[in-house]
């Protein structure tokens, strides 16, 4: 095994959160937690916190709420991919719309997991997008409104 190979296992995943709740914030962290080498390291309360720390910090990839204030999180994904796209982007929101999904399939959004399926689905899509993959809810399944 390479040095780097061997670097890379030993170092944690770094997730950077964003989202304006704090008490949001704590959800994923302590739900990010429960994952063996895996840390949230930085969190941001609006987009252009999100999109100032993922530029300084390089978290392996971001949690990011589709409503803040300074910067939504479709602008501040756009931001972050333009100046970052190594960086993958997991929308994370209560407002999951078919339309809503099928936008962020075309930009720069790896995966979008709703708020209400967090402790099912949220592990799963980080796991898929740092592996080079996306997650999206399947067309068809019931998305939260």
């Amino acid at each position: 095994m390479a040095n780097g190979e061997a670097a890379k296992q030993s170092n944690p995943v770094r997730i950077l959160v964003a989202d304006d709740h704090e008490v949001m914030r704590l959800r994923i962290r302590n739900l990010q937690q429960s994952v063996p080498n895996s840390t949230v390291t930085d969190e941001a309360g609006t987009g252009r916190e999100a999109v100032d720390l993922a530029i300084q910090a390089s978290p392996d990839s971001i949690i990011m709420d589709i409503t803040m204030p300074e910067m939504n999180g479709f602008e501040a994904a756009s931001e972050i991919s333009q100046r970052r796209p190594d960086i993958p982007v997991i929308m994370f929101s209560l407002h999951l719309s078919e339309d809503i999904v099928a936008r962020f399939k075309t930009g720069p959004i790896r995966g979008a997991v709703s708020k209400s399926e967090a402790a099912r689905d949220l592990l799963d899509a980080v796991r898929s997008v740092l592996s080079g993959g996306t997650f999206f809810p399947r067309k068809g399944t019931p998305v939260p409104a």
